[in-house]
């Protein structure tokens, strides 16, 4: 479910935090070398999102966060700021093109630009993330 993260509204916190986990601690943030994604350009979404971002007329970029649980995908829309939590059991992650990535949860899904090595060795680290809770991903990247 996408949830409006603009205001803190504790109720959408908690939310948040179930279905995700907390936020990863500063030695846990240390030993993954962040736990922020670069820039993330989007190329495609789905209908719920693309609404969204089709109101204003600014480049469509989110940006990731790992969490213990998860990932959460932010991106803004004019003043919004939007978020779409992903725990790892139901996150689908394909690599399509050689420069772009797919990431599915349910009904929602993102396709993001990958031209850097950096944004390669992010999603790299979710999968790290993803087969450490137990969730094998089945085809390497």
């Amino acid at each position: 479910m996408l949830y409006n993260v603009s205001y803190n509204d504790p109720e959408t916190t908690r939310l948040i935090k179930n279905e995700v986990g907390k936020v990863l601690s500063l030695r846990e943030r240390w030993k993954l070398k962040g736990s922020g994604s670069p820039k993330l350009y989007i190329t495609s979404c789905s209908i719920q999102i693309h609404n969204l971002l089709n109101v204003d007329n600014s480049l469509n970029v989110c940006n990731i966060e790992l969490r213990a649980k998860g990932i959460i995908v932010r991106f803004r829309s004019r003043l919004e700021t939007y978020a779409l939590p992903i725990a790892y059991w139901k996150l689908n992650l394909y690599k399509g093109r050689a420069q772009e990535y797919s990431i599915y949860k349910d009904n929602y899904f993102v396709k993001v630009k990958a031209d850097r090595k950096a944004i390669h060795e992010f999603f790299h680290k979710i999968i790290d993330q993803k087969n450490q809770q137990g969730f094998e991903y089945v085809d390497d990247l």
